[in-house]
């Protein structure tokens, strides 16, 4: 019923939808531009042939509405550089919430990383690696010990 009274409510336009709009518009102001550039060259030719026949006042009023298109020419180069601004600020916007969002991400990630990691678990994990380290290295010093005739026949040559 209310959206029956006051409408549907706006959505937000995003960021792409918005550069897509501003593109449009930058492209219908450029077209215009180019119209009232012609219309403007128009109007000189139109005031050289009223010169040629010495119709001095139609003359000037041709190159009255070119001072209008001009004006008018201006004034759309000042929209388009607003647009071109508003265009920038709206990628650069884009970008640093891009930006916050991946570092959200990461924190995020980070967090449940460290819940899952306590110090008491990395303490007892470095006990259970340092006891089998010394482990191994015993088995290996039992290894290389020599045995029967060749641990006989190495202290003899040591005592030679």
């Amino acid at each position: 019923m209310f959206t029956r009274v006051f409408g549907k409510p706006k959505q937000e336009p995003n960021a792409v939808t918005s550069l897509d709009k501003l593109n449009e518009t930058l492209e219908m102001l450029e077209k215009k531009e180019k119209v009232l550039i012609k219309k403007a060259s128009a109007e000189v030719e139109k005031a050289k042939d009223y010169t040629k026949a010495k119709n001095k006042r139609a003359a000037i009023q041709c190159l009255k509405r070119k001072k209008l298109y001009e004006q008018q020419i201006e004034q759309l180069g000042n929209f388009q550089l607003r647009i071109h601004d508003q265009m920038i600020m709206l990628e650069g916007a884009k970008a640093t919430t891009e930006t916050v969002d991946a570092l959200r991400t990461g924190a995020s990630a980070m967090k449940a990383m460290q819940k899952a990691t306590n110090i008491d678990d990395v303490d007892k994990t470095m006990d259970e690696i340092n006891e089998q380290t010394e482990n191994m290295k015993l088995i290996q010093e039992a290894l290389a010990t020599p045995m029967g005739a060749a641990a006989d026949f190495d202290e003899l040559n040591l005592r030679n």
